[in-house]
């Protein structure tokens, strides 16, 4: 019989905690979001011994349990409710060695929530590079707890991790700090009313509505007197509480720790200096970015081409080798072209994720947040802002979700409003896609022109954004003052399984979720294109035999195809929509596909396979077949000035119904995503129509 415990992860940001849990859970992780809250949720199962596996949760980076963000502050309700399934049985928390000091405030602070807690000293194996010595076993004594010491990096002291995580029942829970000592009359006034109760839970109960936000309380349902105390007295409580704490903590590693300040090497500062200057860092960071737009295209052009001409022969060896039907049309027509057309991106996702961890994980993304901050609030938006930007060139559902850092409610909304603008990876697919058919081979300096126009794309997206959002700052009538503050991490190698996984879950994530929809929405267009109604489906090899007598084989087959899928339900309702985006240089075939990819961007180039394969019977590829398709005049629908028109669109409108739904979320109304949706979508229109006009 197989026990289990749950084991929360907690800790300071950019102390390791996601490293740790990685070692300990590897791919056995999965990641979602809380019921009712769009705060992540991120656990994994790991094997302890033969009996005893850990679920454990990675819970979001915190400073302390005086909350300033819903990151913060939905920890505290988690190790508040016993009730919860997901309470912990032991809490771990994860410490820098290089700041030993600032997350110890987080563990005194747990330790007197009376929850067995272990305190793991991460990144031992930069100790002595940074001329660091601590007393374990002092440190244990005086901190009332086990340690352990460990090096993600080098895999080291995670097995002794596991043995005291086994072994959580043998550890102290006596608090360490006696709030009596801070305010003696109210701290046992509150003790005498709830003698039952934890002093310090009915602390943080107190002072969390304080913190935060107004959440209703039922544990203590009597507590609202305390409450009735003056907000600046309660907050004079907490800084009384936090020097309390760091006397403590100071006294403790003047005993324990020790710090060869020459030993230290001034790495980091020379590095800093050039990567954040305000010239030169600029240069870098594009520098990089172009770097990564070139690989995108280099290095997944021969996984592209397999996967593309391996879904084309897959379909047509279904035609082939099964019989003909409705079940084999399906399958070969719709299901297979829908689902070719989002795998064969995922060399090109696989790599952007894989770059910006790298990015992440070397300790590089903090700078860029800094950096960029210095032109951002010009534009009326925060410095926190960098980062639901930059997390947008993922998604921009998380992007949006990342805005709920930003205290300031003025530029929060301003940031969830123009994240959309941000070349998102469901960007990626469709760009890739037109970019290899309408922008030709060769290179400029050195960069090849596909790379130059994938850049490009995402740089404009970036500057409206910015153009966005100094327009509705200078109409938003909110009165707001905000001030940034951003931890510059230590730099460090990237960690390779860290890496690995990120990519991993990334990309599947990607993949499956984008495939659910892909796979419904090739299976509709299917149907609305292989029936239709009225006598021109029905009767449509009898039409074309009388109009063209003279075709035979291959060339009848494809016309009759064609003609029969103009005239299908789906085909109708092309038509209908055609002469609204006719001036863009686009026909009904892409009109249909701009209508599904409301659903998710991406869907555009499975719409597009779906489509095409139900009118040929070729074993083309969906990048011929594309480059194949042909105006009345007899020139290519996909040129240079269609290409471009359609990129921009795509650069431009809000072509994602999930986005929209959690700006609604985030922002309690449906004014702002229908603001979003129609301003974006017009924008995009009038882009597009202006550069075929100048291009065609």
């Amino acid at each position: 019989m197989s026990n289990s415990l749950n084991v929360a992860l907690l800790g300071n940001p950019n102390t390791g905690k996601t490293s740790v849990f990685n070692r300990l859970t590897g791919l056995t992780q999965k990641v979602g979001n809380y019921p009712g809250i769009t705060v992540e949720k991120k656990e994994g199962v790991c094997k302890l011994n033969n009996t005893t596996k850990a679920h454990i949760l990675d819970l979001p980076g915190t400073y302390s349990l005086n909350a300033s963000s819903m990151d913060e502050s939905f920890v505290i309700e988690l190790l508040l409710n016993k009730n919860s399934k997901d309470f912990p049985d032991v809490a771990v928390l994860i410490t820098d060695v290089e700041n030993l000091k600032r997350n110890l405030l987080l563990y005194t602070q747990i330790k007197d929530l009376e929850i067995p807690t272990i305190l793991v000293i991460n990144m031992s194996d930069q100790m002595k590079r940074k001329g660091i010595s601590i007393n374990i076993p002092l440190l244990e004594k005086e901190l009332d707890t086990k340690i352990a010491l460990i090096s993600t990096r080098e895999n080291k002291g995670l097995d002794e991790l596991k043995k005291l995580i086994l072994n959580y029942r043998q550890l102290s829970c006596k608090p360490i700090l006696k709030l009596s000592t801070i305010d003696k009359d109210y701290f046992l006034n509150l003790e005498k009313t709830f003698p039952q109760q934890s002093l310090y839970k009915l602390w943080l109960v107190i002072t969390q509505d304080v913190n935060f936000a107004k959440i209703d309380r039922k544990r203590v349902s009597d507590s609202t007197d305390f409450k009735t105390q003056s907000e600046s007295y309660l907050k004079r409580l907490q800084q009384k509480e936090t020097v309390k704490r760091y006397q403590f903590i100071n006294g403790t590693l003047k005993k324990g720790l020790n710090i060869d300040r020459d030993a230290a090497k001034d790495f980091r500062s020379r590095l800093d200096r050039i990567l954040i200057h305000k010239f030169w860092g600029y240069i870098i960071f594009f520098a990089i970015l172009m770097t990564i737009f070139q690989s995108i295209f280099d290095w997944s052009s021969i996984p592209q081409d397999f996967i593309d001409s391996s879904f084309a022969a897959l379909s047509e060896s279904v035609k082939t080798k099964l019989p003909s039907g409705v079940f084999t049309s399906l399958l070969a027509e719709g299901i297979i072209p829908g689902l070719g057309g989002i795998v064969i991106f995922i060399p090109q996702i696989a790599f952007l994720f894989l770059f910006i961890s790298i990015l992440e994980e070397t300790g590089y993304m903090s700078r860029v947040v800094f950096l960029m901050d210095r032109g951002l609030r010009g534009f009326g938006l925060s410095g926190k802002s960098v980062i639901p930007l930059i997390s947008g060139t993922a998604c921009a559902i998380p992007a949006v979700m990342a805005t709920r850092n930003i205290e300031n409610w003025k530029e929060r909304l301003i940031t969830i409003l123009v994240t959309p603008f941000t070349t998102c990876a469901a960007r990626l697919p469709v760009y890739a896609i037109l970019i290899a058919l309408v922008i030709p081979q060769g290179s400029f300096l050195g960069m090849n022109y596909q790379g130059l126009m994938l850049m490009g794309l995402y740089l404009i997206g970036f500057l409206m954004a910015l153009l966005s959002a100094w327009i509705l700052s200078k109409t938003l009538k909110i009165n707001s003052k905000s001030y940034f503050v951003v931890e510059m991490p230590n730099y460090k190698f990237p960690l390779l399984k860290n890496v690995a996984i990120t990519v991993w879950e990334k990309t599947r994530t990607f993949v499956t979720e984008a495939g659910k929809v892909i796979l419904a929405i090739s299976i509709l267009l299917w149907i609305l294109a292989s029936y239709g109604p009225g006598d021109d489906f029905s009767n449509a090899e009898q039409i074309i035999y009388k109009i063209n007598p003279e075709l035979k084989g291959d060339n009848l087959d494809n016309k009759i195809n064609s003609y029969r899928l103009e005239h299908s339900y789906i085909g109708i309702l092309g038509k209908a929509i055609e002469p609204a985006i006719s001036p863009l240089g686009y026909d009904w075939k892409i009109g249909i596909a701009l209508i599904s990819s409301f659903a998710a961007r991406e869907v555009f180039v499975g719409t597009l396979a779906t489509i095409y394969s139900v009118e040929s019977n070729s074993e083309e590829t969906i990048k011929n077949k594309m480059a194949s398709e042909v105006r009345s005049d007899g020139t290519p629908l996909f040129n240079l000035a269609s290409g471009i028109s359609l990129m921009l669109f795509y650069a431009f409108a809000m072509q994602c119904m999930s986005t929209l739904a959690i700006v609604k979320k985030e922002t309690n109304s449906w004014r702002w995503p229908m603001i979003q949706l129609f301003g974006m979508t017009f924008l995009a229109y009038i882009v597009a129509f202006s550069t075929y006009q100048i291009l065609a």
